[in-house]
C-alpha cells in the first residue's frame, strides 16, 4: 500500500530570497522551504506522511540515534530541463539502495515507489527551489533514523523518514580542476563483514580523521585501502574511483562488499561502453597506480559520486612522496560530458534514466 503524503504549505520564501540563494547555492548550504517526513512502528508500519515546513527537530536525548547511530541516508539529484519541467536523475537506483542499507542497519525498509514519490511531492511544493544555471541542481537528501526513546541495545521501534533538499552547485570549491587526493595509510573506511556496502553515517563518521589529515596536508578528499592487506585501492571518503589506461581501458575496483555501489558508478560502466571502452572491474593495488602514473600507463584518474558528479584527480599524496598525472583529461572530460546532458535534458536519454516529476 503506497504511503501518502499530506501536505502543511508554510509561508512560502520571497521570490528575491530564492534569486540569492541560487545565485551561487554552493553545496549544502541553503534549503528549501518545505521537507518529507513520515514515521515507522511495528504496529503501524510507515504512516503520517507529511510535507512540512522545513524546519528543527525536537529529539529526546535518549533517542536511539544519537547512541548507536542507526541512520542511513542518500543523495539524488533534480535537473530542470530545456522545456522548463524538472526530472530526478535514477531516484529507484537511489530507492533500491536505500532498501539494501536499511536491512543492513535493521532498519525497516522504505518501499522505492513511497521513495520516488516522497521526491516527487517535495520537489512540486518546492519547484521554484530547482536552478536553471548549467551545472546546477536541486540535491535531494533522503535519510532515515532510529528515533525510538531509550538507550537498551537492539534495533529500534520507531523509526522516523525525513527527505530534504538543497539546491547545489559544484561540490569543490574550485569547480571542475583536478583535485588532489591523500592516500590514507593508517585508517580504514570498512572491513570485510562490516557496513561498508550500506549508506550509513557511521561509515562517514569513520572517515572524517582521514579526511582532516588530507586538509591537513592539502588535499581536498581521502582515498581509503582495505582493510586486510593494506593495499587494494577501495573508495574515496565519499565517492568511487576510475583510472583510464593508455589503451583507453577504464578500470574501476571491483565491488567487495566493503565498497559502496555508487549509482553514477554504475551509470559510468554503461556510458563507457557506449562510448567505446573497455571496462574492467578489478581489484587495483596502490602501487599499480602510483607506478601506473609515473609510467604513463594509466593516464587519467577521476572519481565520481552524486554531488561532483566526475572529479578528474591531479594528484596522489602520502606520507614522503606524491604522483602527478598530465593536465589532459579528455576521457573524464568526456563521460562527465555526457552525463551532464543526459541529466539536464541535452542529449538523448535511451535508458529511461531520467524520472519526470509529475
Amino acid at each position: 500500500m503506497s504511503l501518502d503524503f499530506a501536505l502543511e504549505r508554510t509561508s512560502p520564501a520571497a521570490d528575491d530570497r530564492i534569486a540569492q540563494a541560487l545565485a551561487s547555492p554552493g553545496f549544502g548550504r541553503v534549503f528549501t522551504d518545505h521537507m518529507v517526513s513520515a514515521v515507522w512502528t511495528p504496529e503501524n508500519g510507515w504512516h503520517d506522511g507529511r510535507v512540512r515546513p522545513y524546519g528543527p527537530l525536537s529529539l529526546d536525548p535518549a533517542t536511539h540515534v544519537f547512541h548507536y547511530a542507526q541512520a542511513i541516508f542518500e543523495g539524488f539529484k533534480a535537473y530542470r530541463q530545456p522545456d522548463g519541467s524538472v526530472a530526478t536523475f535514477r531516484p529507484a537506483a537511489n530507492g533500491a539502495r536505500f532498501v539494501r542499507s536499511a536491512q543492513r542497519m535493521a532498519l525497516p525498509a522504505f518501499e522505492v515507489d513511497d521513495f520516488v514519490n516522497a521526491a516527487d511531492a517535495l520537489i512540486r511544493i518546492d519547484e521554484r527551489w530547482v536552478p536553471t544555471a548549467p551545472d546546477a541542481s536541486l540535491y535531494l537528501r533522503p535519510f532515515m533514523m532510529a528515533t525510538e526513546v531509550g538507550l537498551g541495545v537492539r534495533p529500534a521501534n520507531e523509526v522516523t523518514f525525513l527527505l530534504i533538499a538543497s539546491p547545489s552547485a559544484s561540490y569543490f570549491a574550485g569547480g571542475a580542476k583536478p583535485v588532489t587526493i591523500w592516500l590514507s595509510e593508517d585508517y580504514s573506511r570498512a572491513a570485510p563483514g562490516g557496513t561498508g556496502a550500506a549508506k550509513c553515517a557511521g561509515n562517514y563518521a569513520a572517515s572524517l580523521v582521514a579526511q582532516q589529515e588530507a586538509i591537513a596536508n592539502g588535499c581536498d578528499q581521502v582515498v581509503f585501502l582495505d582493510a586486510v592487506e593494506r593495499r587494494w585501492v577501495e573508495e574515496l571518503g565519499g565517492m568511487n574511483i576510475f583510472f583510464v589506461l593508455d589503451d583507453g581501458t577504464l578500470v574501476t575496483p571491483e565491488l567487495t562488499g566493503s565498497i559502496l555501489e555508487g549509482v553514477t558508478r554504475d551509470t559510468i560502466l554503461t556510458l563507457a561502453k557506449e562510448l567505446g571502452h573497455e571496462v574492467e572491474e578489478r581489484r587495483v593495488d596502490v602501487d599499480e597506480w602510483r607506478k601506473g602514473v609515473e609510467t604513463g600507463r594509466i593516464t587519467e584518474t577521476f572519481a565520481c559520486g552524486t554531488a561532483a558528479i566526475v572529479a578528474s584527480i591531479g594528484t596522489l599524496r602520502w606520507h614522503g612522496g606524491e604522483v602527478v598525472a598530465g593536465a589532459r583529461t579528455p576521457v573524464a572530460d568526456e563521460i562527465r560530458e555526457t552525463l551532464v546532458g543526459i541529466q539536464h535534458g541535452l542529449l538523448p536519454d535511451s535508458h529511461g534514466w531520467l524520472h519526470p516529476v509529475p
